[in-house]
């Protein structure tokens, strides 16, 4: 008969994590790393068609809080929407994600950021530096189309200096909202900083500035198509290329969840949030039904995806970064 003990195999295994743990702790770490605190570059590259497009970023926009810009929901339709999407109840952070378009023929930046304002804090206007990281030179970029006037979308236009940060482009805007977000007596005044913004950033550059006129070819293989509410000449732009397509939507929708699932809710930056809101439905249900792929400015990085419908609203379904770029995305 043996005088073995049996263990049990919660005690083995008690015992055994003991005896790991001393020996670890007794000898030296052979793969020690100080935390680096850096991150990746912060642009994607795809091909669409016979065009290289690069989406830069001009750092994240953090709102605030989600119920002082977004008006329409109660509040516990908002925590719903936001905790069944793992998203933040405290603070509405969006990105900036800036597209440009390489087409063989022109350099095409859509919407500059920021710029040195710093109204969200420190984390925009990134673009200049990004671009340097993507192998872009801002001298090289020969056309800038802006979607609108707002400060996030045309602040990186011109230095503080008053240098011309893309000195070989042209400028387009909607003649809309250049005349707009340039006329102090049109501006409400808690939007001053806007007109001080818009001024800063289109009169150095008004003799190169060209207007788009909705439904035209602003360059070839972009067309606009004018999308207003939120603000008065805010304008979207299809972009094709060998017969693949996707749309810039600018402002069109600025969250991915709250402006999307009841697309009616309202926005505190729109000029007009009702015609807003009707054309957020008109054209999210246009992209869902022909499944044309969208390049949101404010939606997670880097903003690419598909609109779905779901009810009475939308859904947005990011797209899988593409690495490979001899695969034509679109």
């Amino acid at each position: 008969m043996t005088n073995r003990v049996e263990l049990s195999r919660r005690e083995w295994l008690l015992g055994s994590s003991t005896l790991a743990a001393g020996l670890i702790g007794g000898m030296p770490a052979l793969a020690k790393a100080p935390m680096l605190g850096t991150q990746a570059p912060y642009w994607y590259r795809f091909k669409l068609g016979e065009f290289e497009a690069t989406v830069v970023s001009d750092g994240i926009l953090p709102l605030g809080k989600p119920e002082d810009n977004f008006i329409g929901l109660s509040k516990e339709e908002m925590a719903r929407q936001l905790t069944s999407n793992f998203l933040p109840m405290d603070n509405a952070v969006l990105e900036q994600n800036a597209l440009i378009l390489n087409t063989g023929n022109h350099l095409v930046l859509f919407d500059t950021g920021m710029g040195s304002l710093d109204i969200f804090g420190p984390t925009t206007g990134k673009l200049l530096a990004n671009m340097k990281q993507a192998g872009i030179d801002p001298k090289d970029i020969d056309a800038v189309v802006m979607s609108h006037a707002h400060i996030d979308h045309l602040g990186g236009n011109v230095a503080d200096n008053g240098a011309i940060n893309f000195p070989n482009a042209q400028f387009y805007i909607t003649q809309a909202d250049h005349d707009f977000w340039t006329d102090y007596s049109k501006v409400p005044s808690d939007f001053k900083v806007f007109a001080d913004t818009a001024n800063k950033n289109l009169k150095p550059v008004r003799d190169r500035i060209h207007f788009i006129k909705d439904g035209r070819e602003v360059l070839p293989g972009v067309h606009a198509m004018l999308a207003p509410g939120h603000t008065v000449g805010h304008t979207i732009f299809m972009i094709e290329s060998a017969g693949k397509q996707l749309c810039y939507i600018g402002d069109l929708a600025h969250h991915p969840v709250l402006l999307l699932e009841k697309p009616l809710t309202e926005f505190k930056y729109d000029t007009d949030p009702k015609q807003s809101a009707q054309t957020r439905v008109k054209n999210l249900a246009m992209f869902a039904e022909k499944r044309i792929p969208i390049l949101a400015y404010h939606f997670a990085w880097p903003g690419i995806g598909h609109v779905v419908k779901q009810g009475d609203g939308f859904r947005y379904l990011p797209a899988p970064m593409e690495m490979n770029l001899t695969r034509k995305t679109g």
